[in-house]
């Protein structure tokens, strides 16, 4: 609210027990709301609430004749409402904060369980009978493919690779003796895959860098380039 508002706000809660108490009521269910797991609320929650604010009742019905006697001055509505107003925006800023920190650790923890399946996935190729390794080097980079015929899989192993610019990856080709199709996009936070598709007698593993998201063909020489033969 404007500080003008604030100020007055806050010097009419120095002096109306009512109000306060109203509103220390507010704040403690706000920190209840503020720590239950949060939905994400439909987009017109928000404004349904706030223009129903003035509608609803702020005090229970009236009961007998002691209580009829009893009236709320306008300024009194006004500032609780003006409380409850507040306490609302402010609950629902705090569940969206809450909704976006929990999809966040959502996504670390599939980042995570990804990681960990590559490189179960890289260490049982590593354990085959037939397995077979190939290293080369490409500047600061050095690439190794670990593979087994028998399996018919790969795995890619780099580093020093360069840092990309934004917009761009490094995507893993098998090479069929002069064609390329694709095998997978190295993510950019480790530097292992496990190739997409069956080695079906490819003679070798090129890395190119392309469009995020990968292309279907080469738009560049290979990096570097590992033959499995």
């Amino acid at each position: 609210m404007p500080e003008e508002e604030r100020a007055a706000f806050e010097r009419h809660l120095a002096r109306c027990p009512a109000c306060a108490q109203e509103v220390a009521e507010f704040e403690a269910t706000l920190s209840r709301l503020g720590t239950a797991e949060s939905g994400r609320p439909s987009p017109g929650l928000k404004a349904a609430v706030m223009a129903g604010i003035g509608d609803v009742r702020q005090l229970p019905p009236l009961t007998g004749p002691a209580e009829r006697g009893r009236r709320t001055s306008w300024p009194a509505r006004r500032w609780r409402e003006l409380a409850l107003a507040a306490c609302l925006a402010l609950a629902t800023a705090l569940g969206a904060v809450a909704v976006q920190q929990h999809d966040q650790a959502q996504l670390a923890l599939a980042r995570a369980g990804a990681l960990r399946d590559q490189q179960a996935a890289v260490t049982s190729l590593l354990t085959a009978p037939d397995a077979r390794t190939t290293t080369a080097a490409s500047g600061t980079a050095v690439g190794t493919v670990v593979w087994s015929a028998g399996r018919g899989q790969a795995a890619f192993l780099v580093t020093g690779m360069p840092v990309l610019p934004r917009g761009q990856t490094y995507e893993l080709w098998f090479s069929d003796g002069g064609t390329m199709r694709p095998a997978g996009l190295l993510p950019a936070d480790h530097g292992q895959l496990l190739l997409t598709g069956d080695i079906n007698g490819a003679v070798g593993v090129g890395v190119t860098q392309e469009p995020s998201g990968g292309s279907a063909q080469p738009t560049g020489q290979p990096l570097m380039l590992l033959s499995l033969t």
